[in-house]
């Protein structure tokens, strides 16, 4: 996703579209909108590409029912009937592709009552039920045209299944026929064959999945444990499938363990963590085993300690560097807080390995990280003006999310090639009045 569009979202109200980099940071004060930001983002993937209703109570996030979601003015029974989101894909060699979504509420839950693709002047709409019968229309800047076929039926559950096959279906009865396929709409004209070939286009490459779904951390991970019994690996937010995606990745694909290895030791050491780590088996592959790490002192290495032994950062930054080198994890994270537990030098490695990870010359990632860090947010900001990797100022976004009343305004803040802050004036406002009251003392004194 390169951009996020909200209204009447949470503590959103007026129609916001902010845009998204390769490395997107979301600073703010509590209470302001970040976590529900970065549930919406795979809310929004699942709608555009899973075909699968949106769920804003999956873990790590619940935000709760339509009524929470819904966007309220402060008058009791002040909330909105409906709302809407989207987002806009960039393409390399033309106009950026918009999805936009509008939902409403069925009960306690939202649910999607209409959708809308759109590329360049060709655009295609849907309306879902419950609110309103399904009906499928397209367009482009000549005219507005319907399917000339029954539109369908809702299920059982009242739900119809995303209908992007009844154009292709459609095209090819057209073919087959000789008969037009599409019936104009308010006084347009009769569709014309390349007009009809250009909306097939748009459906299907919108509804093309960019890979697998994102990846979502939860704010704090999972404890360690002094021994771990080999399992099935089941990915979820805390990292509890750590342990044993090493384990196993260290008995089956050394080539792999070498590489993890190696990374995830370039950052423990910088960050004061660990300068080697290990999965110690007891016995063969499928039995029991440890993860250890090693320290080293400035003329011999420490002993190896069992993560339950060492400090609890270890545990919690372990989970966050192993999915991001993880060489088959998808190609969006959603990260909450991973600084969580980390002293401020492990902060700021941990912002070293984001602009690496997100480099241009890595496979395409994109990280989107809330964060209540300077250290790490400073990080970042030097490692790109010192051409640390080839992360430029423009791969680089920080959303700053200022409240305003009861609602919240989202800020794009950037950086120069020399590591300045574009910013507006709250950004650094509690810092720089902290920083003042060190120097002179109690204020108004």
């Amino acid at each position: 996703m390169d951009s996020v569009t909200l209204e009447n979202f949470r503590c959103f109200g007026g129609e916001q579209t902010v845009r998204l980099a390769p490395l997107t940071l979301l600073v703010g004060e509590n209470s302001t909108g970040k976590t529900s930001f970065l549930a919406l983002i795979r809310a929004l993937w699942d709608m555009a590409y899973d075909s699968r209703a949106p769920d804003f109570r999956e873990e790590p996030w619940d935000l709760g029912s339509f009524d929470e979601i819904a966007h309220h003015r402060g008058a009791k029974g002040s909330g909105t009937e409906r709302f809407d989101v989207g987002f806009a894909r960039d393409s390399a060699d033309g106009p950026s592709t918009t999805y936009s979504f509008s939902l409403a509420k069925d009960g306690s839950v939202p649910v999607q009552v209409g959708r809308r693709i759109s590329k360049g002047e060709n655009w295609i709409s849907e309306s879902l039920p419950p609110v309103a019968s399904y009906a499928l229309r397209l367009g482009n800047e000549s005219g507005e045209w319907r399917p000339a076929i029954d539109d369908p039926e809702p299920g059982a559950d009242g739900t119809v299944t995303p209908p992007m096959w009844v154009l292709y279906s459609l095209t090819l009865f057209r073919r087959a026929v000789g008969i037009p396929g599409m019936i104009p709409i308010g006084g347009s004209r009769q569709i014309e064959p390349h007009e009809t070939e250009a909306l097939l286009e748009l459906a299907m490459d919108a509804s093309r999945a960019p890979g697998i779904r994102p990846f979502a951390s939860a704010p704090v991970r999972s404890n360690p444990l002094r021994t771990y019994d080999s399992s099935r690996i089941n990915f979820d937010s805390e990292g509890n499938y750590v342990p044993m995606y090493l384990a196993e990745v260290f008995s089956r694909d050394p080539d792999t363990w070498g590489f993890l290895k190696g990374r995830l030791e370039d950052f423990g050491g910088p960050a004061g963590l660990f300068d080697e780590i290990e999965v110690r088996h007891f016995g063969d592959h499928g039995n029991p085993f440890q993860i250890r790490v090693k320290m080293h002192g400035e003329r011999s290495k420490g002993p190896w300690r069992n993560l339950v032994d060492v400090g609890y950062g270890v545990s919690q930054a372990l989970p966050i560097v192993t999915e991001l080198w993880r060489p088959d994890s998808p190609e969006t994270f959603l990260l909450q807080q991973p600084e969580v537990h980390l002293h401020p030098m492990a902060q700021a490695a941990l912002g070293s390995v984001f602009c690496e990870v997100a480099s241009p010359r890595r496979p395409r990632r994109q990280l989107i990280v809330e964060t209540h860090s300077d250290h790490l947010i400073n990080r970042v900001r030097m490692d790109v003006r010192d051409g640390v990797t080839d992360l430029k100022p423009d791969d680089v976004m920080v959303l700053y999310f200022e409240r305003n009343g009861l609602d919240v305004k989202i800020h794009e803040v950037t950086f120069d090639s020399e590591g300045n802050v574009d910013a507006p004036e709250g950004y650094r406002g509690f810092f720089r009045t902290e920083r003042e009251r060190s120097i002179w003392g109690p204020l108004g004194k």
